[in-house]
């Protein structure tokens, strides 16, 4: 418009507040999450829950599944080399049993737990998929199941257990603190009930 010489019809830029809550239809919860794992575990998938309850008790991303080897389950660690940076992230005692055991049922010495029938690490689309493939049958909107909510899961219930932004943003690998921030985000429900506990209106 500036060039055309019509500096009056140039239109300004909307500056958009940052969201205060999340629609419910998207937030994953933990009894959601819950029936989920016993779906699996109903339909004899046991590679898949072990799979979901690693990335939910970690908070790792869906690509660094392969980062959690038979080596991180009997340290008790794993190192996470990803984006330029390197963190470690720990792994919970009843996590790297159960992981350790189920390695020696699929008779895995050594290297990436997480396998598909090939031996090769499973990839982003096939987590997805199988997640997907619960939904039905534990009674979950599609919508809500995907690899990230987990992470999602997990940083809400890290937060509420410590309070403690900067320790979740390390955990989590954020290099800013607004991006942890956005995990925060609580559903409109919570948000509503927050305002009503104020008690400002006589």
């Amino acid at each position: 418009m500036n060039f055309l010489g019509r500096g009056d019809c140039r239109v300004r830029y909307l500056r958009i507040q940052r969201r205060l809550f999340r629609g419910r239809e998207r937030e994953l919860n933990r009894e959601e999450y819950l029936r989920l794992l016993e779906t699996a575990q109903k339909e004899g998938r046991e590679r898949l829950r072990l799979l979901m309850e690693t990335i939910c008790a970690t908070g790792i991303r869906v690509s660094e599944v392969r980062y959690i080897t038979v080596e991180a389950a009997r340290r008790g660690h794993a190192g996470i080399f990803l984006k330029g940076k390197v963190r470690v992230i720990l792994l919970p005692g009843k996590l790297c049993r159960k992981l350790m055991k189920y390695a020696k049922k699929k008779k895995i010495g050594s290297g990436e737990i997480f396998l598909t029938r090939t031996g090769k690490g499973m990839s982003r689309k096939e987590i997805w998929s199988a997640m997907k493939s619960l939904c039905g049958a534990a009674k979950v909107e599609r919508s809500k199941v995907f690899p990230h909510n987990l992470r999602h899961l997990f940083a809400r219930t890290f937060y509420k257990a410590c309070r403690d932004v900067a320790k979740l943003a390390d955990v989590l690998g954020h290099s800013s603190i607004e991006t942890t921030r956005i995990y925060l985000v609580s559903t409109g429900e919570e948000h509503s009930r927050q305002i009503e506990r104020l008690n400002l209106v006589c």
